[in-house]
């Protein structure tokens, strides 16, 4: 199979039917072998009916029905298992990807040798008070620490390498960094194509302020998992050390200050008597979180499940 395509989407009856009929007729087109997959990520409207209903109209057209809504990185988690293209494509259900862009996508695989190709949406249609500028800011920060220079690491629009989707896993709010994921594994060729970003016909956005603090929070996260989720102790053992390190050069300076001056004064009365403690303990409980983590890190399994109600065609 040439391509999957993975549409997460939670609430979008009313995109469905136009986003399916127009991928259809773009990869027909192009004669491309397609799959689709559409994820219901827990949806409270009728989204299943329709793709049901798409599904007797289409056999390439798939479905995953979440019992509950877990979330677009699950979603994707979830797709990408599934996904049997050679070249996967993800878009979102609510019809601001076009699905136009998808040959010149694959083509940058296929052709171009890239791992990952992320869409930048250059103009967009989005307010720009509450999207816009708070995105520059977390697209600026993500460049900063990744060191992957992308403009727009958000977009839904991106294409993979099958061997891409395979060797990573998506969970918690990740999505947003499945470049960095990538990169982490050693998939470096990462491109970028300017896409087309249509303004919203159907629904809401189901997204809201919260997501820049947490963008934040998993940036902070995959960076350190990224570094050290195989040597922990690294981490751990590093500021372990430096603190361990500082109580004992304080308690060698309060032992040498008794030592010239005996009846100076007591070392148990001195605040510094406390902050080597308080250094000394803290350097030991960091080296045995250090321990506890080389244990997790080397015994524990890497996998998320989720509970699916429902599987279509697959």
């Amino acid at each position: 199979m040439d391509l999957s395509l993975i549409v997460p989407l939670y609430n979008e009856e009313e995109s469905l039917p136009e986003l399916c009929a127009w991928i259809k007729r773009v990869c027909d087109s192009h004669a491309i072998s397609y799959e689709i997959i559409l994820v219901d990520d827990g949806s409270s409207d009728n989204s299943w009916e329709v793709i049901l209903q798409l599904q007797q109209l289409n056999s390439s057209i798939k479905g995953i029905k979440f019992q509950r809504n877990y979330g677009k990185s699950a979603a994707l988690n979830e797709g990408f298992k599934a996904a049997q293209g050679d070249v996967v494509i993800t878009m979102d259900a609510d019809m601001q990807d076009s699905p136009d862009e998808i040959p010149e996508l694959r083509r940058m695989i296929v052709e171009d040798g890239f791992d990952i190709v992320s869409g930048w949406k250059k103009k967009r249609f989005d307010n720009t008070l509450t999207k816009n500028i708070p995105s520059k800011f977390f697209n600026a920060a993500t460049r900063k620490v990744s060191k992957i220079q992308l403009h727009d690491f958000n977009c839904g629009l991106k294409a993979y390498r099958k061997k891409v989707v395979k060797s990573i896993e998506v969970y918690g709010e990740m999505h947003r960094y499945i470049p960095v994921l990538a990169k982490w594994a050693g998939f470096r060729k990462i491109g970028e194509k300017v896409v087309e970003h249509r303004a919203r016909k159907y629904g809401v956005t189901k997204f809201g302020w919260e997501r820049f603090v947490n963008g934040f929070l998993d940036l902070a996260s995959i960076t350190f998992v990224g570094k050290f989720s195989k040597r922990p102790m690294h981490f751990f053992g590093l500021w372990g050390t430096l603190a361990m390190l500082l109580g004992f050069a304080i308690t060698f300076y309060l032992i040498l200050a008794k030592i010239i001056d005996p009846s100076g004064f007591s070392l148990t009365n001195r605040p510094g008597f406390f902050m080597a403690l308080a250094c000394i303990i803290i350097g030991m409980q960091l080296f045995l979180a250090g321990f506890i983590s080389e244990l997790i890190a080397r015994n524990a399994p890497n996998k998320n499940s989720y509970l699916i109600e429902e599987k279509l065609g697959l």
